[in-house]
């Protein structure tokens, strides 16, 4: 799909899903936080918004590793 290959569309979707809300800290940053901690008492929405808002990195991390093998 030509849609998840837009760079434009990755980088601010990263921006604005991925790292909303933005204070006082990014969600997903408290996530991975929270993971890393060993995910004591994570429930499954909790789960589901690590999902939600790590794709977007997870479709950047992609696009960049299509790049650099491509050379």
């Amino acid at each position: 799909m030509k849609i998840l290959n837009d760079w434009k569309l990755v980088i601010i979707a990263c921006l604005t899903l991925g790292l909303a809300p933005f204070f006082p800290e990014p969600h997903i940053v408290g996530k991975i936080k929270w993971i890393a901690g060993g995910a004591v008492g994570m429930k499954p929405m909790d789960w589901f918004d690590v999902v939600l808002h790590g794709f977007p990195f997870v479709l950047l991390i992609r696009l960049l590793l299509i790049k650099l093998t491509k050379k």
